[in-house]
């Protein structure tokens, strides 16, 4: 971002552990606020509970649930269970070090890899133009994994650009702008038309021909960006995600009378009793990647996903969002089981050990216990909370005169760096 004119870091959304977010007042930021942290940040990563930001200067700040701060930092990958930070001017050069966040970056890694110097040098190259940044290691013959072993070879016929981890999934986009796929598929998330798992990277064939610039992946949904700036978009729509008519955001929540699967595979769910009379389509899973159109037939150069939400950067410097504004427990008729499996599935699987220990001391008032929680985050940027099912503007950064250039999104929080329009 060097020698661009004058910017700053917003961020909007889940703050309940005392991240830098916004003015961190109460549990939510539902207007973009500047980031409390420094305005030469230049990397933003974001977990469930903490986010670590990377400055110009090379220094990691942790924020959130842990706190800590380190030195000769280039980039560093953030998740509920592993830290990983590329560091440079250690013994040995050049490592990749994997932290438990728990640790605040003191002590010893927890696992430590010595990169070789050809591939700094690859990396550096690549990242001159936004990609080659983790969880793909510089080189790109391998990726961060949240669990043993940390670190995941990829064959190098797939000449990796980009990767992206789902809650269960990985995306890759290779040099050749294809889009490859694989891991956990329950939600359709991995884009090859069925909901079963992949073991190994499986070309996404109904996007070839159709050359990718970038890849995002969410909980369990996943959007690309074309080299002409179109979008697709696939996955769990459970929230709206996907920015097609979802149940859960249904005013009138009515029994379901019928299931089944659209032509093109995406699986539907009707209700009766529209306000037309004709039962009205609610898409639960759209398994095949499907092109969605921005308001005004807007470019789209970033993309980033939340656990349930969506965002995209236009080509000129609009910020869209849309997907789950809701905090995790908003329906009092919930069951103590579905309770269970909203918070473990929202926080990434991360607190099953948590979860596991609490339930019998629960089991009775678990309902109850959860539901006092604040349930409203503003993780969208539209001044409140509600969820949508459509790109909406922010219009924030349109008042402010601001032109968005990049987006991050944490599982319940979204980070903005924009900088001021010029005059004309």
């Amino acid at each position: 971002m060097a020698g661009e004119r004058p910017g700053a870091w917003f961020g909007f959304g889940f703050c309940g552990f005392g991240q830098a977010l916004g003015s961190g007042r109460g549990r939510q930021v539902r207007n973009p606020e500047p980031l409390r942290a420094g305005v030469d940040v230049c990397r933003v990563s974001a977990s469930w509970s903490y986010t670590a930001f990377v400055t110009r200067a090379g220094r990691l700040e942790l924020s959130g649930s842990t706190n800590g701060a380190a030195e000769d930092c280039r980039d560093a990958w953030a998740s509920e269970g592993l830290l990983v930070v590329i560091r440079t001017g250690t013994e040995s050069g050049t490592e990749l070090q994997a932290w438990t966040p728990g640790s605040a970056l003191r002590g010893a890694p927890l696992w430590t890899q010595k990169l070789a110097p050809e591939a700094e040098v690859e990396d550096q190259a690549r990242d001159e133009s936004g990609a080659g940044s983790l969880p793909l290691l510089p080189g790109a013959c391998a990726y961060v994994s949240p669990q043993p072993p940390f670190s995941r070879t990829l064959v190098p016929e797939l000449q990796a650009r980009r990767l992206e981890l789902g809650a269960e999934h990985v995306l890759l986009l290779c040099a050749a702008g294809q889009v490859f796929s694989w891991g956990g598929g329950r939600h359709g998330q991995l884009g090859h038309g069925t909901l079963e798992a992949e073991l190994e990277p499986r070309l996404l064939e109904a996007l070839q021909g159709l050359p990718m610039a970038e890849v995002a992946a969410g909980g369990w949904h996943s959007v690309c960006v074309s080299e002409t700036g179109d979008i697709y978009i696939w996955g769990w729509n459970e929230s709206g995600q996907l920015a097609l008519p979802a149940r859960n955001l249904a005013e009138d929540k009515k029994i379901f009378t019928e299931e089944g699967l659209n032509e093109d595979g995406s699986e539907v769910n009707r209700i009766s009793g529209a306000e037309d009379g004709a039962p009205a389509p609610f898409i639960a899973v759209q398994p095949f990647p499907a092109l969605l159109d921005l308001p005004l037939g807007s470019d789209v150069v970033k993309a980033s996903c939340g656990s349930r939400h969506t965002a995209v950067v236009t080509r000129t410097g609009e910020l869209y969002t849309w997907g789950w504004d809701l905090g995790t427990l908003q329906r009092m008729s919930t069951t103590n089981r579905e309770i269970v499996d909203d918070i473990r599935t929202d926080r990434l699987g991360s607190y099953d050990i948590f979860l596991s220990a609490m339930l019998p001391r629960l089991a009775l008032n678990l309902r109850s216990y959860f539901i006092s929680l604040p349930g409203k985050y503003g993780q969208l940027g539209h001044k409140d909370s509600t969820s949508v099912d459509q790109p909406c503007l922010v219009e924030y950064f349109v008042e402010k005169q601001l032109q968005v250039k990049t987006v991050t999104c944490g599982p319940w929080n979204t980070y903005v760096y924009a900088v001021e329009k010029e005059k004309t």
